[in-house]
């Protein structure tokens, strides 16, 4: 169940410049990151192999991919935001994205939502979404982002 509720484009530039909400958190299983590694065709070591990751890996553990967490907003945007007054929104790319510290096999993370900047389009608005993903525990986020969303009404 989302934590803000957003009604129309008012409320949305009423929000510019706040954090607006925090998702749930959210397990990073090994399955999940196997999952992806299968999908992605990016099966390295440090994210599949236990064993060596124990036994080589700086963080002694396989670590999600990164891109697994970045894909992973749109499902938390969606347990923290739902937006009424729209018709659709779609994903429309990035400024900046930083993977600042490993995500381990189990661990949970939640996302905080910052609107940064509301633009007029033609039928809608563009939204600039500063986003910070962290890990239970972490001393420092594991992924942040200016995401790029629009929403036509």
């Amino acid at each position: 169940m989302p934590t803000t509720d957003i009604h129309g484009i008012e409320q949305l530039r009423s929000l510019i410049g706040q954090e607006v909400a925090t998702s749930d958190w959210l397990t990073i299983s090994q399955g999940r990151i196997d999952q992806f590694a299968e999908v992605t065709e990016d099966r390295q070591w440090i994210h599949i192999d236990a064993e060596r990751a124990e036994r080589e890996s700086p963080y002694g553990t396989t670590i999600a991919h990164g891109f697994l967490t970045l894909s992973l907003l749109s499902a938390l945007i969606s347990q923290a935001i739902e937006m009424h007054g729209f018709r659709m929104g779609v994903n429309y790319g990035f400024n900046r994205v930083r993977f600042t510290a490993p995500v381990p096999a189990g661990s949970n993370i939640r996302a905080r939502f910052t609107l940064n900047t509301l633009d007029e389009i033609p039928n809608g608005v563009q939204i600039t979404w500063g986003v910070v993903v962290e890990a239970e525990g972490a001393t420092k986020p594991c992924c942040v982002a200016d995401w790029i969303t629009r929403r036509y009404a």
